[in-house]
């Protein structure tokens, strides 16, 4: 696949991002999940656009990302690549496209790829078979980011806490971003886990960690758009900063603009046609 999009603009690739670490520079990603907002993720400077499966919640306006299919994924990230010209577009696999055989995984993941130009898939987990996925995926030529800590797709099991406070579960934690380090995992979503976990894990792998709730140690940072933004008004765990309050700027434009068709002051001389 080339590294440069139809306007010539050159795109980040899997191996950049391990030279970013390499370097110390830290790696910025967002979600998105239409057109316009890809765009202007893309314009910013972002280093990967992720369409997460979290699309179910605020986009889709679902409970959980488990409803999320493979065809919604799909029909997300053709719109989402469409708008991204320089940043890596990674795509998530949504729940039982890839944890049930890993001919499964290889063929929903290689459709992700062909269909909508993505550069690389990600999913959840870090068991031995899970390993065995990635290194599967991987020698298919399909790149595949991980996932470890609080994982969406089991929140059924595990609850949504923070992950590895306990000696197991950091132990276990460890053991896992090594696992998938070795499979071929080119970086790796550390979500909800103590700082200093973290910042352990990330010393101890080669590949770049993206951190969500876990702490100034990761490689890189990944928060949702819509929760940065200020667009899901009711979202406001600790990990979150927003960096904007777009939600209470669109709902005051909204508010002029029925104001102002009811009132009879839209639309004006200016705005008709003779």
């Amino acid at each position: 696949m080339s590294t440069q999009s139809g306007n010539g603009v050159r795109r980040v690739t899997v191996p950049d991002l391990r030279e970013m670490k390499r370097r110390g520079e830290k790696i910025a990603v967002l979600t998105a999940y239409d057109y316009l907002f890809a765009r202007l993720v893309d314009g910013a400077g972002v280093d990967v656009v992720l369409v997460g499966d979290s699309l179910g919640q605020v986009v889709l306006g679902l409970d959980s990302t488990l409803p999320v299919t493979l065809d919604d994924m799909i029909h997300h990230a053709r719109a989402v690549r469409r708008g991204v010209e320089r940043a890596l577009l990674v795509v998530d696999l949504p729940f039982l496209t890839y944890q049930v055989s890993r001919e499964d995984a290889v063929r929903n993941a290689g459709r992700v790829l062909q269909e909508t130009y993505a550069s690389a898939v990600k999913l959840e987990g870090g068991s031995p078979a899970m390993a065995e996925t990635v290194r599967t995926l991987v020698e298919a030529g399909i790149p595949v980011m991980g996932h470890l800590g609080f994982t969406p797709q089991a929140v059924n099991v595990i609850g949504v806490k923070v992950q590895g406070r306990d000696g197991d579960g950091r132990e276990r934690l460890l053991a896992e971003a090594k696992r998938l380090e070795e499979a071929g995992a080119f970086s790796i979503v550390l979500e909800l886990m103590p700082g200093a976990l973290a910042e352990e894990i990330t010393a101890s792998i080669d590949i770049p960690t993206i951190g969500i709730g876990a702490g100034v140690g990761c490689d890189g940072q990944v928060l949702v758009l819509h929760d940065m933004l200020g667009l899901n008004a009711g979202f406001q765990p600790k990990f979150l900063r927003r960096f904007a309050e777009v939600g209470e700027l669109a709902t005051a434009g909204v508010g002029s603009f029925v104001e102002a068709v009811k009132g009879g002051d839209y639309p004006g001389a200016e705005h008709t046609f003779e």
